[in-house]
């Protein structure tokens, strides 16, 4: 179970994972290059960056479908949906991968 055992940046695993997904990719980048030893950190850092990348692409390509300002409201709620779960399933503790994006991010970081 991730606490508080060694994480590079000196953070309870648990609080570090939850914040790789405060800023979106932005920050699960920093943190996916920063963290060196938790693997828990290291794939919630890797899964925002995946998930959040992949919903931004997919908020501009948006602008050349019909329906364009219905489809990126869609993809803001998607947004905050994996944002609050991603947030609440790393402070929990759980290595919760989302559907498809989870195993992508598993291939980036290896498997335990």
């Amino acid at each position: 179970m991730p606490g508080v055992s060694g994480t590079t940046l000196g953070l309870d695993e648990k609080v570090e994972a939850a914040i790789s997904y405060l800023l979106f990719f932005v920050t699960g980048i920093v943190i996916l290059l920063l963290e060196q030893k938790s693997y828990f950190v290291r794939f919630h850092a890797a899964q925002s960056t995946v998930t959040f990348i992949a919903l931004y692409v997919l908020y501009v390509l948006a602008e050349f479908f019909p329906g364009e300002r219905l489809l990126r409201a869609l993809i803001a709620i998607l947004y905050v949906i994996f944002w609050v779960v991603g947030i609440v399933k790393a402070y929990s503790g759980e290595l919760y991968k989302f559907p498809v994006l989870g195993d992508i991010a598993e291939m980036l970081v290896g498997r335990r």
